[in-house]
């Protein structure tokens, strides 16, 4: 399979030298990536860390046209790179794993005289007593790869929630399948992201997984899905 990983997280700019982030590095979606391309797939990793991938090791040479890594810094920039990636109709699977914004900064405010004025700068000053951030919703980038980018092939969803039982966990994640129409999740808590998660489809179609089984299992359910269309 000729197979898109997306990895990482999201800078979201408050200001020219400033950014909220998230914490998380691209190590799932990279330990994904790898493992494909040691399968034999080939595999274009998007990710905001692409230094995490040189220390996983392999025994196949990373190199064009198999192996291609595209470096992402900001939400616009990862919606650019999988517009033009999935948008060129080479892809057989898309994982998308990235930790994407949910926000976008709309201006940056103090409150002065009962009235909030907007400070929006190159460089927010340091000097303001309190400063308030305007953020307003990104749109769902996985929920744009069948729809806006028109992808067919077989796509499995991320989905990260935090203090929710197991069962809780498999409804929400069952929900947000069907929802962005995803082949397969992997659903996980914040608590036990480090050890286990779900991957799977559908009523009772879930299992739990090591981190350590993740990729392989991921890979082999991805590859079922798609001989049985």
């Amino acid at each position: 399979m000729n197979i898109l990983v997306t990895a990482g997280n999201t800078q979201t700019p408050v200001d020219d030298v400033r950014c909220i982030t998230n914490i998380f590095t691209g190590r799932t979606g990279g330990m994904i990536a790898a493992r494909a391309f040691e399968r034999g797939h080939t595999v274009t990793l998007l990710t905001s860390h692409p230094a995490v991938i040189d220390a996983i090791a392999s025994t196949r040479h990373r190199g064009a046209p198999d192996w291609r890594v595209r470096p992402y810094r900001t939400f616009d920039d990862l919606d650019i790179a999988m517009g033009e990636e999935i948008g060129s109709g080479k892809f057989d699977a898309v994982i998308h794993a990235a930790a994407v914004s949910d926000y976008r900064v709309a201006g940056s405010f103090t409150f002065h005289d009962g009235q909030f004025e907007n400070v929006s700068a190159g460089k927010v000053k340091s000097s303001h007593p309190e400063l308030w951030l305007k953020l307003t919703p990104t749109p769902k980038l996985v929920d744009k790869i069948r729809s806006a980018w028109g992808f067919g092939g077989v796509l499995v969803k991320f989905k990260l929630e935090v203090g929710l039982t197991e069962a809780e966990l498999l409804a929400v994640a069952e929900k947000a399948r069907v929802h962005s129409s995803a082949d397969l999740i992997c659903a996980n808590t914040l608590e036990g992201m480090k050890e286990w998660a779900f991957v799977g489809a559908g009523e009772g179609g879930y299992r739990r997984v090591t981190r350590a089984e993740l990729a392989e299992y991921l890979l082999e359910q991805m590859a079922a899905v798609r001989s049985s269309r």
